[in-house]
């Protein structure tokens, strides 16, 4: 009893002895800055002795570490009202004003400062007390336990004690491939990475001199986009997920993956359809998420953000828990701010060298990508440890930094290559903080998809898919897509598959009698076309007695791939140019336009023809097997959603003590199949058993 007193007494001096150390470094800091800046001062205009000036300063950064610890969380609690993006924003003009408020309570009265120079000075001063508390807590591992548990989202206070079962942390990284990966790592931009596929030591397996994990590629769905992936990874049914984005004739609705109330709907749909709440049902964190995988602990879970805020279902709790220490909150939002500037550069470096193909990348877009590639980061990491510090059993994180980058810079950008240098140092942090949970971990790193390069649609031809869609099908065109070479093919395609002249005004072949517009929409290299007055899935039959043009239109424009459409007579379809025209059950001994688009997609086109929201007319864009490009129908440059490249090879980095993924010669398709797969994984190292429990189901519902 004695020795545990003796070293919570020795904790406790350590503690006591580097708060003074940091205390004294700010005062040292704040004594720099009034002498270097002309609008911060703190002696009176008569001056003072050097004693006087020097105790103003130690009051001075007293009270500011004083209010930041006490004032700066309810600040933060208040401002989870308002939007993530501006948050970070904010950072600086509160911690700018919390050091106003110190130099006006110091008795001496001596300390002032402009207010723009207060905010300069509150920035340097956070970011010096957290250097010099890392600094010191650098040979102290209760010290720098302490420290991770103040960066993490949620502290488990009370329970049982842990499980010495290993725990398991599954971190997606979002987007990047296969191939991306083995790059990145050839080339020594992901060491940590190189370290567990080739001398690296796994958390808690491997052996020093010897690969710790297996590298294993997987196939996506037609779907390659992250809410098809996610949703089967996390829940076990992506079914009826035809795209990122689709309408459904049924509820009059356009669904979209990332929409609060679509992800919510989708969620609820898996969970009924497998009958349990998904993959992290026991003792599971959800961390970053469009969905919660039936984890009781969800933070930035976009599923949630439509419900109720409570103390269980807080969709921005783990905001609160980071930005709660204003060190965590300096730091993140100059490092936000450096983001935006290289933003700025790379994208006007760009233009200067008119580097081709490019996407604009102005507007709010700098400040979009600092939030994804900072802030989101830097929270969900900071959740992630505080998850495995309590010793959560499992806990799955998406880091979306890269598949941001990639889209408007490219996926082999060197904008991307920095974001892949940056999340390596992330999966190194959670690798340390491993060695102080209370538990072994085994840390298992996955994409949900990759990106395939090129042009977008729109730049090659000049007009939009919309555009292609609304002149094969005899309506009105912008005036701009008209007087494009591909708009005046797009009209003689329609006299051509008509057999007359038609007129090149577009209303004199607009059909007869009231008809609704089709509905046109794009994910990725993957193009929707629905027409909503119809209430069911129309057939080939009806398209083209509808709009005779428009089925030959798209099949034989160069920037189309294949069609998927409906058959009275053959059940589905491949549809492809010069009249290639593919039953579904012949496809494998006869792949017509999908024979570019490698294995396993004649399979995809087959499982997506099944689900009840396919879209009347499904449009995969043109696709370069020798250089891997595709044509994206939205404004990116790296793009994924529908076939073509490395957009459907993703990757599972597993440590050597699970079993293998599949077995020898056998592939890994699909988001489902990696369900089971992390499923039997969790179930290998007693984890969740995944049932829907009646709390469960009331919870998901």
């Amino acid at each position: 009893m004695r020795g545990v007193r003796s070293g919570r007494w020795r904790r406790v001096a350590s503690q006591v002895g580097r708060s003074v150390a940091v205390w004294v470094v700010c005062t040292l800091t704040m004594l720099v800055l009034a002498g270097i800046l002309p609008d911060f001062r703190l002696q009176s205009a008569d001056g003072d002795s050097a004693t006087r000036i020097a105790v103003t300063a130690a009051f001075g950064a007293g009270a500011f570490g004083l209010l930041s610890a006490l004032v700066w969380p309810l600040l933060v609690r208040l401002l989870l009202l308002v939007p993530a993006l501006v948050l970070g924003l904010l950072v600086f003009f509160l911690n700018g004003a919390l050091l106003l408020l110190a130099l006006r309570l110091n008795p001496t009265e001596q300390g002032d400062a402009a207010p723009e120079t207060a905010v300069v000075v509150a920035a340097v001063m956070s970011a010096v007390a957290s250097a010099t508390g890392a600094a010191l807590a650098v040979r102290d591992d209760d010290a720098y336990r302490r420290r991770l548990y103040r960066l993490a989202d949620r502290r488990r206070r009370s329970g049982p004690a842990c499980s010495p079962a290993p725990g398991t942390v599954f971190v997606q990284l979002d987007g990047v491939g296969h191939d991306v990966l083995l790059d990145a790592v050839d080339r020594g931009l992901m060491p940590t990475v190189a370290r567990w596929l080739a001398t690296g030591i796994g958390v808690g397996v491997g052996t020093r001199g010897g690969p710790s994990h297996r590298l294993t590629p997987w196939r996506t769905d037609w779907s390659s986009q992250t809410g098809a992936s996610q949703l089967g990874i996390l829940h076990g049914s992506n079914h009826d997920i035809p795209a990122f984005r689709w309408y459904e004739k049924d509820r009059g609705e356009v669904m979209v993956c990332n929409r609060p109330t679509s992800a919510l709907e989708l969620q609820r749909r898996a969970v009924e359809a497998t009958g349990d709440a998904g993959l992290l049902t026991v003792d599971g964190a959800s961390r970053g998420n469009l969905f919660s995988g039936g984890a009781d602990e969800q933070a930035l879970v976009l599923s949630i953000a439509t419900r109720r805020r409570s103390r269980e279902t807080r969709s921005r709790a783990g905001y609160f828990a980071y930005f709660s220490d204003p060190a965590n909150a300096v730091r993140t939002a100059m490092s936000f701010v450096a983001d935006v500037g290289r933003e700025i550069g790379e994208s006007s470096r760009a233009r200067a060298r008119k580097v081709r193909p490019r996407v604009g990348r102005g507007g709010l877009y700098p400040f979009v990508r600092a939030f994804a590639t900072v802030v989101e980061r830097d929270v969900v990491v900071a959740a992630v440890m505080g998850d495995m510090l309590a010793g959560r059993t499992a806990v799955y994180a998406d880091l979306v930094a890269y598949d941001e980058v990639a889209h408007h810079s490219g996926p082999a950008s060197r904008d991307a290559e920095k974001v892949l240098e940056r999340l390596d140092r992330s999966l190194a942090l959670i690798e340390t903080v491993a060695e102080h949970a209370p538990r072994p971990y085994r840390i298992v790193v996955l994409s949900d998809h990759g990106q395939s390069p090129g042009e977008t649609f729109r730049s090659r031809y000049g007009l939009t898919l919309s555009d292609l869609v609304r002149a094969g099908a005899g309506l009105p065109v912008p005036r701009r897509a008209r007087r494009t070479h591909s708009g005046t093919e797009a009209r003689a395609a329609v006299r051509a598959a008509l057999r007359r002249p038609v007129e090149e005004r577009a209303e004199q072949f607009r059909p007869s009698g009231p008809r609704s517009e089709p509905i046109v929409l794009a994910s990725g290299n993957l193009g929707l076309v629905s027409f909503p007055d119809v209430h069911h899935r129309m057939t080939k039959e009806e398209i083209d007695a509808r709009h005779p043009a428009l089925l030959t239109t798209l099949a034989n424009h160069p920037g189309i791939g294949f069609l998927l459409v409906r058959s009275e007579e053959h059940g589905g379809v491949v549809l492809g140019p010069f009249g290639a025209q593919i039953p579904l059950d012949e496809l494998d001994d006869n792949p017509g336009p999908l024979a570019d688009f490698g294995p396993g997609a004649a399979d995809a086109v087959r499982r997506t023809h099944s689900f009840p929201h396919t879209a009347d007319i499904m449009v995969n864009s043109w696709y370069d097997p020798a250089d891997g490009e595709v044509l994206a129908f939205e404004e990116q440059i790296g793009s994924h959603g529908g076939l073509g490249g490395a957009q459907a090879k993703a990757f599972l980095l597993s440590p050597l003590a699970l079993s293998a993924p599949v077995e020898d010669g056998t592939e890994l398709v699909g988001a489902e199949h990696i369900h089971q797969v992390l499923r039997r994984w969790l179930q290998e190292t007693d984890g969740p058993q995944v049932p829907l429990t009646e709390h469960q189901e009331r919870r998901v519902a």
